[in-house]
């Protein structure tokens, strides 16, 4: 559940206006991603952006709302840092991805979509693959570690078990407390900055349009740069009044045998109830979500319910990246003594913790990635783990 976690975890990054020069246009996925394509599976047509040609298969899962754009800067950032392949995929029932029934978001239909995609992407003769998954694409992440024999590396971002359960029950009043509607894509990209979704508005810009679809022709706003109107509509225009912008982020290095105290991350996003501008009563929403999140949630337990220990039992070298230092469960924390796995805490981030500061996540997995022999670095690797 990605969209509804914010508030806790993106407190310390305060934002007061916008400079002047800000506008909430989109951006086109070809200024991140080299490619788009389609895969054919027997359950539907797949989207993909990608990366790079050559090296280890990064293959990256969005969360729940997203869509393969949310690892736009990451893409860029870490392609640059290692050499390997980013591979984002649409999950189904996200982005561009139709399948037979896009309402079956359970965890293990999810993890097979993946599986079947790479085969058919590789023809059965898969590279290296290092699974990164975000959220709700943490547990699938996870679920796919078990079903592909080529996957050497794990990368959980910013989800855990227990807290994840334990905040189930106040989802749908989040969801609710959501925009059901915008009026223009320039308003969903305000909101996912200025609510909070994401503290970068590059990425809030790439983003966010391929989140929403065009509510009379089911078009996703991702597919409309061609005929969008690309100014920013008046009642966006910024404030005279500069933008606090926050310090770069913290890096939290916590090493295999560092004992840790942390209890209460990994909660599902816990979005402001930030609203778009009242519409004129001449001017109705033209866009809607792409997936109605409220009606996942018979699936919601099945994605979490077991993760931290399918995630320790997992033989591959792993790393979880948490937005708080206050972020493991008990099952996680113990594991993080006994040496089981890399932590990084990355502070003054949100939940969206790839897209709120690309830059030292791609060096925190590039170097890791490094560290562990799967990738080599693209030059001088500045590597904030030690060690590398």
């Amino acid at each position: 559940m990605s969209h509804l976690r914010k508030a806790v975890l993106g407190r310390n990054v305060k934002r007061v206006g916008l400079a002047p020069n800000h506008d909430f246009n989109p951006v086109k996925w070809s200024q991140y991603f080299d490619t788009e394509e389609t895969v054919e599976t027997e359950n539907g047509t797949f989207h993909i952006y990608k990366k790079g040609a050559s090296g280890p298969a990064v293959v990256c899962l969005h969360g729940g709302g997203y869509s393969g754009l949310t690892w736009a800067l990451f893409a860029v950032e870490v392609t640059s840092t290692i050499e390997c392949q980013v591979i984002a995929i649409d999950l189904r029932g996200h982005g561009n991805t139709k399948t037979q029934d896009d309402g079956d978001l359970s965890l293990d239909t999810m993890a097979q979509d993946v599986v079947d995609v790479l085969n058919k992407l590789f023809m059965g003769d898969e590279p290296p693959v290092v699974l990164i998954g975000h959220s709700m694409g943490g547990a699938v992440a996870v679920q796919c570690s078990y079903l592909l024999q080529s996957a050497v590396g794990l990368c959980v971002i910013d989800v855990v078990e227990g807290t994840a359960l334990d905040a189930l029950s106040s989802m749908q009043s989040i969801l609710r407390g959501r925009p059901g509607t915008f009026k223009s894509v320039q308003h969903a990209i305000q909101w996912c900055y200025r609510g909070g979704q994401t503290h970068n508005i590059e990425a809030a810009k790439v983003s966010m349009p391929g989140q929403i679809i065009n509510i009379q022709s089911g078009k996703l706003a991702a597919n409309e740069y061609d005929t969008l109107e690309l100014v920013t509509p008046p009642e966006l225009s910024a404030p005279s009044r500069k933008e606090v912008v926050p310090p770069p982020a913290t890096i939290v290095e916590v090493e295999e045998d560092d004992e840790v105290n942390c209890t209460d991350c990994g909660k599902p996003p816990l979005p402001k109830t930030a609203k778009t501008d009242s519409l004129p009563p001449d001017e109705g929403p033209k866009y809607t979500w792409r997936i109605d999140l409220s009606q996942t949630e018979p699936f919601w337990s099945g994605w979490f319910k077991g993760l931290s220990q399918k995630f320790l039992d997992m033989r591959i070298p792993k790393l979880l990246l948490l937005a708080n230092i206050h972020g493991l469960d008990t099952a996680l924390t113990v594991g993080q003594m006994q040496g089981k796995f890399q932590l990084q805490v990355l502070t003054k981030s949100g939940h969206a913790i790839h897209e709120d500061q690309p830059h030292h996540v791609a060096e925190i997995i590039g170097g890791y990635l490094v560290k562990q022999k799967l990738a080599s670095a693209k030059g001088e690797l500045v590597c904030p783990l030690p060690g590398c």
